[in-house]
């Protein structure tokens, strides 16, 4: 099976190849930054143009003709022509850096101009803004798809312009897949993260994965906060809460930078400590996540999760009349730390490892629907409560089962897997969503509290499948 898969190193560079590094990042900022403004300047040279054509009295269409006279260069094409043509003069040190430097800033400004147009037309969910000019301090990063893209041995890479670098990390691997002719490079990306840098090869590769150890096993796995995940199994995955472990010492970094003097040696000194922090926490969770999805993709067949509405949980209380013209305390401290510790789990993230290490593995993907009252189900008697309160984590029912709210979740899953895979295929998603509708709640439908999930006042036997959306 052929897939594209990134293989990241860390290197290690010296003060002259560190220098080149930079020099292509900011070469790729710059790029993108000189495409912007020229997009913006086209832009107000069609909206002046429609202005005076207006006061003029002219007709739409010849309005709408003059002002499609200005071109707006919008894709990748349009704005290599332009940087080819003005980049003597914008830019007269061009040649000290590769042209896939350039080119990389305005790959990504194209990327983010067809973002906003889709997202402006309807063609993509969400509400992306018009791209903003990237500032010095945003990410350094550069990506090279053409030139001499190569691994040298086990601790070498070599990149255009840049040369033969040294690695950190042995690249045995990616070179042992090279060399038998099962893996092809595609592109190269640096990336500088808190001092480091690091480059990705996305490669195609022939993977000849084994299949999971128990491919007709069903797993359901629901995502917590209190524990990383509880899985249908009986275990429990313990969540790092990385960002929690590492707050304290970010709020006092950040009291630190606020009082060190703009441009000091010692402001420079408290944000590389932060930066470091950061990466921390990044790597923590990131961590716990790939351990957790590894493992589920290498021993169970079908994996069941919810399709959580993270946006509602985490959306910012509304505030509360108080009657007197002004507004009742309803908690909005406290909110935002359970919208932090939420966003901490990454729920997401774990559909997306999921999504493609199943596939690599053979295996499936089911994603129960939003609305799918996991919680509310009793495992055992496929009775529904009508209502469950967040705060209760302990679930009893009138057959006498007594279990945990997230356990008894992860095994409703579990069930719901099976009835899908015994016939009911078309109930399957992938981790985009799959090409169904989502269904909408009716009104008469009460929601559990912070879940979005309905309530629901029948009882379904344990043999019964529950009522599809579809």
């Amino acid at each position: 099976m052929q897939v594209h898969q990134a293989y990241r190193f860390e290197l290690d560079p010296n003060d002259r190849v560190r220098a080149a590094l930079a020099s292509h990042c900011g070469a790729s900022r710059f790029a993108y930054n000189w495409g912007l403004a020229l997009v913006k300047s086209r832009l107000e040279g069609r909206d002046a143009i429609r202005q005076a054509a207006l006061r003029e009295l002219l007709c739409d269409t010849e309005v709408e003709r003059l002002a499609r006279s200005v071109e707006v260069p919008w894709n990748l094409p349009a704005l290599r022509r332009e940087w080819n043509r003005s980049k003597t003069d914008v830019a007269p040190w061009w040649r000290e850096n590769s042209k896939e430097a350039y080119s990389s800033g305005l790959d990504a400004l194209a990327r983010a101009l067809e973002g906003f147009s889709k997202a402006k037309k309807g063609e993509r969910a969400g509400t992306i803004g018009f791209p903003r000019a990237k500032k010095r301090w945003s990410q350094w990063k550069c990506r090279f798809t053409t030139g001499a893209i190569h691994v040298v041995d086990d601790r070498h890479v070599q990149l255009p312009r840049i040369g033969v670098v040294r690695s950190k990390e042995p690249a045995t691997k990616l070179r042992q897949l090279l060399d038998e002719g099962r893996a092809r490079i595609l592109s190269a990306t640096i990336s500088e993260e808190a001092g480091r840098w690091f480059v990705s090869f996305t490669c195609e590769v022939e993977r000849s994965e084994l299949p999971a150890a128990s491919p007709d096993a069903v797993v359901g796995v629901d995502l917590g906060v209190k524990h990383l995940a509880v899985l249908s199994t009986g275990q429990v995955v313990e969540n790092p809460k990385a960002l929690s472990r590492y707050g304290r010492r970010m709020a006092r970094l950040n009291r630190e930078l606020d009082r060190r003097q703009k441009g000091s040696k010692r402001r420079a000194r408290t944000k590389a400590k932060l930066a470091r922090c950061h990466r921390n926490v990044v790597n923590t969770r990131r961590d716990a996540l790939h351990k957790l999805t590894t493992e589920l993709a290498a021993t169970c067949g079908t994996v069941v999760v919810e399709d959580l509405n993270v946006a509602g949980m985490t959306a910012k209380p509304k505030p509360v009349p108080d009657g007197a013209g002004g507004y009742a305390p309803n908690g909005r401290r406290r909110k935002a730390g359970l919208n932090r510790v939420v966003l901490d789990v990454s729920p997401s993230e774990v559909r997306r490892q999921l999504a493609y290490k199943l596939e690599w593995k053979g295996g499936r993907l089911i994603v129960a629907d939003r609305f799918f009252p996991s919680s509310k189900i009793c495992s055992r008697c496929g009775a529904v409560k009508a209502k469950l309160a967040l705060s209760e984590r302990t679930y009893r029912c009138d057959c006498g089962l007594v279990i945990d709210r997230d356990f008894n979740a992860a095994l409703n899953l579990a069930a719901h897997g099976r009835r899908v895979v015994a016939g009911s295929g078309p109930e399957t998603q992938n981790a985009r969503g799959g090409g169904h509708p989502r269904p909408r709640p009716k009104p008469s439908m009460k929601r559990e509290d912070g879940t979005g999930e309905p309530g629901r006042t029948v009882t379904v036997s344990s043999q019964e499948e529950t009522a599809s959306p579809w």
